[in-house]
């Protein structure tokens, strides 16, 4: 069983930034950057609990909220990761640590 502990780190890292951003932050991209992100995520654990699924859209639930939709997706890949291998684990942490560059 993997270890994601790194992985929820650097998720929860960045859902607190976009949390704490000012809106004009938001507004210059870093909410289209943190749902992009949430909604490969989301993708990413459907794949990995549902082989052969298309994955399930993740609705634009506004940039208010889109630190909790980076969460939420983070922390379900997370645990769709712990019996995966550890090349998609760190492909996923490479994506959220590349998120937080840019926000």
């Amino acid at each position: 069983m993997l270890d994601v502990m790194p992985l929820v780190t650097a998720v929860d890292h960045l859902a607190d930034r976009l949390r704490a951003a000012p809106q004009s932050r938001l507004q210059r991209g870093a909410a289209a950057e943190g749902l992009a992100l949430a909604r490969e995520l989301a993708a990413r654990a459907h794949r990995l609990e549902f082989p052969g699924e298309d994955p399930w859209p993740m609705p634009d639930a506004g940039m208010f909220a889109v630190a909790d939709q980076v969460a939420v997706a983070g922390h379900d890949l997370a645990e769709a990761l712990r019996t995966a291998s550890a090349e998609e684990l760190a492909e996923a942490l490479a994506l959220v640590e590349k998120a937080t560059g840019h926000v």
